[in-house]
């Protein structure tokens, strides 16, 4: 039976490296995968899902105006479609994560969809929130802070290296985003006012 699947973590903790092997691996036994990625992704004119060890792949890019039900169901045209894969899932919109779910459960593809839960605030995305609230399979992938614990939450820092707490929710430069658990978190953005316990 198909499902719509959502695997989540902080930065750098290896999402986009998963998908890109799990993609691998259905190409490998003769199956046909679709890769998908939000739109400001957007290198050169294509859509590319890049991981921080080196490896990268073109997908179909999608904005928040697109149907993705529609869009899998003209692949289907095409030939058959073994497995959808949507990386950066937290840009998706409400909607068209029930158009996923509806892939899984009408098509019967199954959908693959990574990204983040929270933003820079402790916020949820609305797409993380929406998959969080339907998806038949959530999977954390976990990734460590600078003390070691699980990183759960992101800090947002200026070029000077500042935590910031205001601003849009969506920056794409992957840089200026550190991991930390929720103590450090909570210690980085001033949200308990001294280091330590």
């Amino acid at each position: 039976m198909a499902k719509l699947y959502f695997s989540y973590a902080a930065m750098n903790a290896g999402k986009s490296t998963l998908l890109l092997q799990a993609a691998y691996n259905y190409r490998e036994r003769g199956m046909r995968p679709l890769l998908y990625t939000s739109s400001l992704y957007v290198e050169n004119g294509i859509g590319l899902i890049s991981s921080r060890i080196g490896i990268s792949e073109p997908a179909q890019l999608y904005s928040t105006e697109d149907d993705l039900f529609h869009s899998i169901h003209e692949e289907l045209e095409v030939g058959k479609v073994d497995c959808v894969f949507v990386d950066e899932a937290q840009f998706l919109t409400p909607e068209q994560v029930w158009q996923l779910a509806r892939v899984s459960d009408r098509l019967k593809i199954p959908v693959m969809c990574f990204g983040l839960r929270t933003d820079f605030q402790g916020k949820l995305f609305p797409g993380s929130q929406q998959l969080l609230a339907i998806a038949d399979v959530l999977r954390e992938i976990r990734t460590i802070c600078e003390c070691g614990a699980k990183a759960t939450m992101v800090v947002r820092q200026s070029a000077e290296g500042r935590v910031l707490t205001d601003g849009e929710q969506v920056s794409i430069e992957k840089s200026v985003y550190i991991s930390l658990c929720r103590k450090h978190w909570e210690e980085a953005v001033g949200r308990w006012p001294v280091k330590g316990p």
